[in-house]
């Protein structure tokens, strides 16, 4: 039975799970509908004639003090797989359409190498500013840790804030605590133009 988090809440990860050594991590959400079609225009170009909202889920790794020690170590649709391969990303999914993840990111904690302390999951809104888009625009959003060795869903945290003018979204943290690992809902809207921006900010 998954254990469903709010926004901030912390849970241990490793420590009820004895032996728990991988660890799928989906993040997903949906377009808001929208309304009234608007004709056949409407429906070939997505109903507002917009185009369509193209979110990205990335890890960055951070180090003491919750500090970027390096580009290698931001995992997202340009660089799939950590130097150390402790982390891989399942690709681009450009729509959001669908249920279940939109995206999973692949996670061997043993092998996540010590001097990495917290893993950061961030879903951005690709080129949203030229777009003019945010996350107003996206409902649903989740994002869930599953056991792959038996497809047990451990920890899920639907995201339910107000996100209208936000552009990316800090979804939540994996963290060392002593020799266990925990996962953070953190669920904090930013207005960072691209990951870039978010990147930015842990250098």
């Amino acid at each position: 039975m998954a254990i469903n988090l709010q926004k901030g809440q912390r849970v241990d990860l490793t420590k009820g799970n004895p032996g728990l050594s991988k660890i799928m991590v989906g993040l997903g959400w949906d377009p808001v509908q929208s309304k009234g079609g608007g004709g056949l225009l409407g429906s070939l170009f997505g109903g507002g004639g917009g185009a369509n909202i193209d979110c990205d889920a990335s890890v960055i790794m951070l180090g003491e003090n919750d500090r970027l020690q390096g580009n290698q170590d931001v995992i997202y649709f340009g660089n799939l797989r950590s130097k150390d391969g402790s982390v891989s990303h399942s690709g681009d999914n450009l729509t959001g359409d669908g249920d279940g993840d939109d995206e999973q990111v692949f996670v061997e904690l043993n092998r996540v190498p010590s001097n990495i302390q917290k893993l950061v999951f961030v879903v951005n809104i690709y080129d949203c500013v030229k777009r003019r888009q945010h996350f107003g625009m996206i409902q649903n959003a989740f994002i869930r840790v599953v056991n792959p060795a038996n497809n047990q869903e451990l920890i899920h945290y639907n995201l339910t804030d107000d996100y209208s003018g936000k552009t990316s979204l800090i979804v939540g943290e994996i963290y060392r605590h002593g020799n266990e690992w925990k996962f953070a809902a953190v669920g904090t809207g930013t207005s960072a133009a691209g990951l870039q921006d978010v990147v930015k900010s842990y250098t």
